[in-house]
């Protein structure tokens, strides 16, 4: 049994990632949540050091508890645990395609991640104004889906099968929807993976969660 140190899931998009590298793929897990800017999450931290930030997993092994943070860590922790559940593919050309574009993902899309936070709360409200920075990486989100689709063949990033490509940009894609952002080339994708049970079930508690927080919706 592992745990999952989360924040609050309408706003956290790092918590998503590494939630769905658990939910996802059946691995028996449970949440902690603590929550972003409260009294409790600098205490909560502290006690994980050198962890900073969410998500962190935890689980215990002969009497100590190991700790892993970073979404990309917990991805390759899980896959060499757990070698059946399919977090990488078993093809190696599908295996590459889902490393680039999770290592992309976490390394990038600054401007998007800036300009258009995760926020479930918010649906199809068009973000104003849309910069040339924010247009290039819309763009690119659509090329790189294509390029991988077309790969792999489909339907998923990395082929038949949801892997950890698709976990990295379930939260990009939320972006999408939320700020009006989808076109032609990402519609597909972007229904497909907001239609994944594991998404559609922590949209469904992100969405009973009463809290708001009102930087996130001044966006």
């Amino acid at each position: 049994m592992y745990r999952i140190i989360i924040a609050q899931k309408a706003y956290s998009s790092w918590s998503l990632r590494g939630w769905l590298l658990l939910d996802a793929f059946g691995l028996a897990y449970e949440e902690v949540l603590i929550r972003l800017y409260s009294d409790e999450f600098a205490p909560a931290m502290k006690a994980r050091a050198p962890a900073r930030t969410v998500p962190i997993l935890e689980w215990e092994d002969g009497g100590q508890t190991r700790r892993v943070w970073e979404s990309l860590a917990i991805a390759e922790t899980l896959a060499e645990r757990h070698p059946e559940a399919g977090i990488w593919p078993e093809d190696p050309t599908s295996r590459d395609v889902a490393r680039i574009i999770a290592n992309e993902m976490h390394a990038g899309f600054t401007a998007l991640r800036t300009a258009c936070p995760m926020n479930l709360h918010r649906s199809g409200k068009r973000k104003d104004p849309i910069t040339p920075e924010l247009t290039a990486e819309i763009d690119r989100a659509a090329e790189l889906w294509s390029w991988a689709l077309q790969s792999t063949g489909g339907p998923w990033l990395a082929g038949s099968g949801f892997s950890a490509a698709d976990a990295f940009m379930a939260p990009l894609a939320t972006r999408l929807e939320s700020y009006d952002l989808i076109d032609a080339r990402t519609e597909a994708y972007t229904a497909r993976i907001l239609s994944h049970p594991s998404v559609l079930r922590w949209r469904e508690a992100a969405l009973d969660d009463p809290e708001r927080i009102s930087w996130y919706d001044a966006h």
